[in-house]
């Protein structure tokens, strides 16, 4: 059986071919795509496998995007961060979806109902599978998948003090202190995190509005913020984004 991932978390990637390899030794992972535009360049040019596994949120938008530019007849076992209602759409609308981290019984399960499904059925799958894009538009990511030792862990954004992009990577600040790398950019991180919780004060910085313990005034008009764990050279919001920052922060 031939498989392709649509992950654009390197980490979760990694974790989910490991898992494919001990859940049933022929699963073959014909390949793997980071993007929206990726998977449909390489849809368009002819691909095709036996079953997908489909991240919900990529880099560079809702992975639905896919599917409402290219006609794909593919059964999909979505692999998603959500944890909420939307979910039990994408139950009746898909093979199954996989919450991460996915764990080895889950995705075993998910492959049994695969191999019985009812292909005939598939059609109306697909179709569906518009209502559950339309429903999950206003929702953000809400956990990141991070490499601790040799270990991937999840960490919920409730957890996240801030993310910072320093010597050419973007990490991911704790409240505990732990700073983990991961593969998106600012810009990237900025379209996905709920703008309620996380604001971005400088071209480095994103900052979770509960880390933030006091702002006040700085030269050439600009505001310093005081967190726990920001050094000040990275705690000055820039002028031009000082007029939105004083509205997120009052709302």
């Amino acid at each position: 059986m031939n498989a392709i991932i649509i992950e654009d978390e390197k980490l979760s990637a990694e974790h989910l071919c490991n898992l494919l390899k001990k859940a049933d030794e022929n699963v073959n992972i014909l390949a793997i795509f980071d993007s929206i535009r990726n998977s449909i360049a390489a849809f368009k040019n002819g691909i095709k496998a036996d079953l997908l596994f489909v991240d919900i949120h990529l880099g560079d938008g809702l992975s639905f995007e896919i599917f409402s530019e290219i006609a794909i007849d593919t059964p999909i076992i979505f692999t998603t961060a959500y944890d909420d209602y939307a979910l039990r759409a994408f139950k009746l609308n898909s093979i199954d979806y996989l919450l991460k981290p996915v764990g080895l019984e889950e995705l075993q399960n998910a492959l049994e109902k695969y191999k019985k499904h009812n292909r005939n059925d598939y059609t109306l799958m697909l179709d569906n599978i518009a209502n559950v894009y339309q429903s999950l538009k206003k929702q953000y990511k809400n956990r990141f998948m991070v490499r601790m030792g040799e270990n991937i862990v999840s960490v919920k954004t409730g957890d996240i003090a801030h993310f910072l992009f320093e010597d050419g990577i973007v990490l991911l600040a704790t409240n505990s202190n732990h700073l983990y790398p991961v593969d998106y950019s600012l810009d990237q991180l900025e379209s996905m995190l709920d703008p309620s919780e996380f604001f971005r004060i400088n071209r480095k910085v994103i900052v979770n509005v509960n880390s933030i313990q006091k702002s006040g005034t700085y030269f050439n008009s600009r505001l310093k913020i005081t967190t726990p764990l920001l050094l000040a050279d990275n705690s000055i919001v820039s002028r031009e984004r000082v007029a939105d920052f004083k509205n997120w922060l009052g709302g």
